[in-house]
């Protein structure tokens, strides 16, 4: 049997007659449709254009194409040509592009027009791009219309592959410094659709998809492309910024039976609607998010206007998706659940020894969807990639009825009077103040050269710095005398990766 993703994912539905069901719609004003019958058809005319242009098995194909009906067939495509599509940021700066371009050593690149200004001083000065195909609009000099590129094509065959062939790679968000190629199989996608698609997500053909989070990364490309075409369901495709207001409508007009957000849009959904008194209406029937952790109030507040919880989970570029997560009937806000069937968890010290219930460690996840590695980077790949065991980077503690609480990245962690502490549990408290919509946690020293915590905060529309009151007593009432943070500062917008992590690395250079 080939194991190539491409024949499960797409050729299957044609022979369980889905080739006319829609596999992914534009959610915007005269957006497309894509069925499973044309998606089949144009990734193997792609895979054919690939193939002509003398794009070789297991080159890289760099991708910088915004949530449009083409991601899917260039991404099928390519796999279908044995070719490794690179799912690149869409979000990025040009001097970034230039880097990755020159690390992934990509020999063509599809570019959505609206990116060009950014995107092509990057791949003009690329000495491994051969061509650069432009996704609608005018293609510039020097580069091929999509349109050209896929004229006069016939469907190719799919390569031969076996599952454990890298198949594409993505890009780490980079919350803690520059992005590094993560290289995943084939196999992986399909694990994670068998393990969290089905298990825990529940996602069947009859299910509608929308996710604010975009293709281009893990969360992503789960939520929008793999998870919905793995039981034949539809996702919409929204290639604009997901904000309040654009997500709202979209609920409104296109109705998802599944929505998948991150922790800063829906705080701030909530607060639009709290604002205006209403909500769209739509047949919610799950929701999810993933990214950063779900601060416990965010969670409650939106049961309380859809009557559906979310579910909060843990997943990473690494792993592909969400290997921790709160189950459909089972969720437990503050916490990140419980490992998702077909994944292990344990929580490690520094030494490596296993850390004892209410104790905080490290998270440690064994899974099928696990990376291959991370390109030309041995030593960090040893590092993170332990045997079956990867290291996850975040600090977690595993409460007495077996759930695991997410304490702060590993980098963020620190100690006050010789106990550690959570950024996040801070964070938390912080956003259960009435004027807070967001806020972040660091050390900083004070003049004994002790580390204390320090805040950073987001205000609500309308709030000023007056509006904070004895916000510092707030905290104490909260979660501990100790935990206060000593310093508070307001500042317009907290720094985010595009999956909405919080970069508090670049907080500490503000300190």
């Amino acid at each position: 049997m080939n194991g190539n993703a491409a024949e499960w994912f797409i050729e299957r539905h044609l022979h369980e007659g889905r080739a006319e069901k829609a596999a992914f719609v534009e959610a915007w004003e005269n957006g497309r449709t894509l069925t499973y019958g044309a998606l089949s058809e144009g990734s193997a005319r792609c895979a054919s254009a690939l193939l002509r242009e003398g794009v070789r098995r297991e080159e890289r194909a760099a991708m910088f194409v915004l949530d449009q009906i083409e991601f899917p067939e260039i991404f099928w495509g390519a796999l279908k040509a044995g070719v490794q599509p690179v799912a690149l940021n869409t979000l990025l700066a040009t001097d970034v592009y230039s880097r990755i371009l020159e690390d992934s050593r990509a020999g063509i690149a599809f570019v959505s027009h609206e990116l060009l200004d950014v995107v092509l001083p990057a791949a003009q000065a690329s000495e491994h791009l051969r061509q650069i195909v432009v996704i609608g609009g005018l293609a510039p000099e020097g580069t091929v219309s999509y349109e050209d590129f896929m004229k006069d094509t016939a469907p190719a065959q799919i390569a031969e592959c076996v599952g454990d062939e890298v198949a594409f790679w993505l890009y780490s968000s980079g919350s803690t410094g520059a992005p590094k190629g993560v290289r995943h199989i084939h196999d992986a996608l399909r694990v994670t659709c068998d393990t969290y698609g089905n298990q825990v997500l529940g996602i069947t053909e009859n299910d509608t998809v929308f996710s604010a989070a975009k293709l281009f990364f893990a969360y992503g490309l789960g939520n929008g492309m793999s998870f919905p075409m793995s039981v034949g369901a539809t996702a919409y495709l929204f290639n604009g910024r997901p904000t309040p207001d654009s997500v709202s409508d979209i609920l409104a007009i296109y109705k998802p039976t599944i929505y998948c957000g991150v922790p800063t849009l829906y705080a701030a959904m909530i607060q639009k609607w709290e604002v205006e008194g209403a909500h769209p209406e739509a047949p919610l029937r799950t929701c999810i998010s993933a990214g950063e952790a779900l601060p416990a109030e965010i969670g409650r507040k939106w049961k309380g206007i859809w009557g559906v919880d979310i579910m909060d989970g843990v997943g990473s570029t690494e792993m592909l998706h969400i290997f921790l997560s709160n189950r459909p009937g089972d969720v437990e806000y503050g916490t990140s659940g419980t490992a998702v069937p077909g994944y292990d968890v344990r929580l490690v010290d520094d030494d490596g020894a296993d850390v004892p219930v209410g104790g905080i460690g490290e998270l440690l996840v064994r899974g099928n969807s696990s990376a291959a590695d991370y390109w030309n980077q041995r030593e960090k790949s040893r590092t993170t990639f332990e045997g079956e065991w990867t290291r996850t980077g975040d600090k977690y503690e595993l409460s007495q009825n077996g759930r695991y609480i997410y304490c702060g990245r590993t980098d963020d962690m620190f100690k006050v009077s010789g106990i550690w502490v959570s950024p996040f549990e801070i964070e938390q408290a912080l956003v259960e103040h009435p004027v807070i919509l967001e806020a972040a946690v660091i050390a900083q020293r004070d003049s004994e050269n002790l580390e204390k915590p320090k805040a950073f905060v987001v205000l609500k529309d309308g709030k000023t710095e007056s509006d904070l009151g004895e916000v510092k007593d707030f905290i104490k009432e909260k979660i501990g005398k100790w935990k206060y943070p000593r310093w508070v500062e307001v500042i317009d917008d907290l720094p985010k990766t595009a999956t909405g992590k919080i970069q508090r690395f670049k907080l500490r250079d503000l300190v």
